[in-house]
């Protein structure tokens, strides 16, 4: 049989899912109408954040490139998509330790791979491609969570201040917190719509892109015991089935880790030497006591200025409690930034994805007169133009 009889024979797609897809491309398409608004905005401040680093890094010396997509933490990222799991490095401060690159999560370095193997391009150009469309994703995502909730007004506010953080430079380095916010924003969404299978789904993809992307996991198990608890059990298969996929990412990821190693605690092992484990705060406060009572980095200082205001929007959110995803996520987010050692300098990045933090600052800012939402938007432009072109050409803590 040819391959034209095979398909007029084909028996044709049923109306009823014809219009069902309809729909949901009509959807989409109205979401992205709504949003290209804050996509432009979003990019525009963070297209002015990518200039000032590139000015900088040629002043130092340093290559734009390489700064935004082969520094820190990217580097692991790229000999992961480039060779794979297997290598350590002796810890150049604490003797007989070595650093492995098992502490760094896997969707990230495949997709890296992945886009290498179709488009004849490197693998930092790659990272830094992927980095890019994320944080497109994630402020269109933004935008949805706070348009359903507040207001298209809010909503465009809301993704502007994520794209004008002190540490927004972030959003567009080859690290994977723009794919862990566009992974977290679209499940919340899909929580706050009723899509339980499609939550689940991004929450199983977002615990394989980094360690705390268990939250948006804790997210959408939280809110299907909610749900069954409401209906005493009798929800349908599709909430369990999403809060069953939830995790599986961070676990399964875990899991080969400690199968690798020959333990239970291989995982665990990795973060311990790699310093990070729970200690409910403790040298954070020690970190934060050094700081007031004597001098540090400026790097270091931002840090506490940025914690200090997330505890604050915390008790903002208190006053006026989102949806429970978003309250869920986001305090399993600040505790696992807040309540892991050291790295104090990097625990901004570690509270990037929790927009929610946001929210009592977009809500104030929509309320407020426009001549003062521009002033305020003009200062934190010049703040993080400025402090992420410091961050890539002249801090010397990890980023």
């Amino acid at each position: 049989m040819s391959a034209d009889t095979a398909t007029s024979t084909r028996a044709p797609e049923p109306p009823r899912r014809q219009a069902e897809r309809r729909r949901v491309l009509g959807r989409v398409g109205a979401s992205l109408g709504r949003a290209w608004l804050a996509l432009a905005v979003y990019a525009t401040v963070r297209a002015a954040g990518i200039f000032c680093v590139a000015l900088g890094s040629w002043r130092a010396g340093k290559h734009p490139r390489t700064q935004l997509g082969h520094y820190w933490d990217s580097l692991w990222y790229v000999a992961i998509a480039q060779h794979g799991y297997g290598t350590n490095r002796p810890s150049a401060t604490h003797p007989g330790l070595s650093f492995s690159d098992l502490a760094f999560f896997p969707l990230y370095p495949a997709l890296i791979r992945a886009v290498t193997a179709i488009v004849p391009i490197g693998a930092v150009t790659a990272g830094l491609l992927i980095a890019w469309v994320a944080a497109g994703l994630a402020a269109w995502g933004i935008h949805a969570v706070g348009e359903r909730l507040y207001g298209r007004r809010v909503a465009l506010t809301l993704v502007a201040l994520w794209g004008l953080l002190p540490h927004a430079v972030i959003e567009s380095m080859a690290y994977t917190e723009s794919l862990l916010t566009a992974l977290a924003a679209w499940s919340l969404y899909a929580l706050l719509s009723g899509r339980w299978l499609w939550a689940g789904a991004l929450a199983l993809c977002a615990g394989a892109t980094r360690p705390n992307g268990l939250a948006v996991a804790a997210a959408v198990c939280a809110c299907a015991a909610a749900e069954i608890g409401r209906h005493r059990g009798r929800t349908s298969w599709r909430v369990w089935a999403g809060a069953a996929l939830s995790p599986l990412g961070w676990l399964g990821y875990a899991t080969w880790v400690g199968v690798r190693r020959g333990t239970w605690r291989g995982y665990l092992d990795v973060q311990d030497d790699w310093g990070t484990y729970l200690d409910l705060g403790a040298s954070g406060f020690r970190s934060a006591r050094s700081l007031i009572m004597g001098s540090g980095y400026l790097s270091h200082y931002m840090a506490l200025i940025v914690i200090g205001a997330s505890l604050i929007s915390l008790v903002g959110l208190a006053l006026r409690p989102p949806p429970l995803p978003l309250a869920v996520y986001t305090l399993a987010l600040v505790f696992i930034a807040l309540a892991s050692a050291n790295y104090f300098a990097s625990k901004p990045r570690f509270l990037l994805p929790a927009f929610p933090l946001l929210l009592p600052a977009a809500l104030a800012m929509a309320r407020a007169r426009p001549r003062t939402a521009v002033l305020v938007g003009g200062v934190l432009a010049g703040l993080s133009c400025l402090y992420g072109t410091y961050l890539l050409t002249m801090a010397t803590s990890p980023v």
